[in-house]
């Protein structure tokens, strides 16, 4: 099985999610725990981090979409940063930019939060 791990951190309000490795469906529902560990402490602000993910696929991509009207019905957002380009390529591909904002620095991307509130 491909490695994969996911972990939280923390800046300010907004909690910062690192994918590495493969992110597919056996991998899938770690992601999905994780944002239901964040859900269920009430935390809607949240950037994920790309910069060691360095595949994903389409059950990858559907824990996103499962999650992203929770974080806005609650003031929320998730947003995306640090994307190698063959993993860019595949969220451009199938739409994903006009759903989600995509930043190149993580801090740039917890900024953005910030100027929301």
């Amino acid at each position: 099985m491909a490695e994969f791990n996911v972990s939280t951190r923390n800046i300010g309000s907004v909690d910062i999610i690192e994918l590495k490795g493969y992110l597919d469906a056996h991998t899938a529902p770690q992601l999905e725990k994780t944002f239901n560990e964040l859900i269920n402490s009430k935390k809607f602000k949240v950037v994920v981090n790309f910069d060691k993910l360095s595949y994903i696929s389409s059950a990858g991509l559907g824990v996103f979409m499962a999650y992203v009207e929770t974080m806005r019905e609650n003031n929320g957002d998730i947003k995306f940063t640090n994307l190698q380009d063959k993993v860019y390529n595949i969220f451009d591909l199938l739409g994903f930019p006009m759903l989600y904002e995509f930043f190149t620095q993580e801090n740039e991307a917890v900024k953005k939060f910030g100027e929301a509130e």
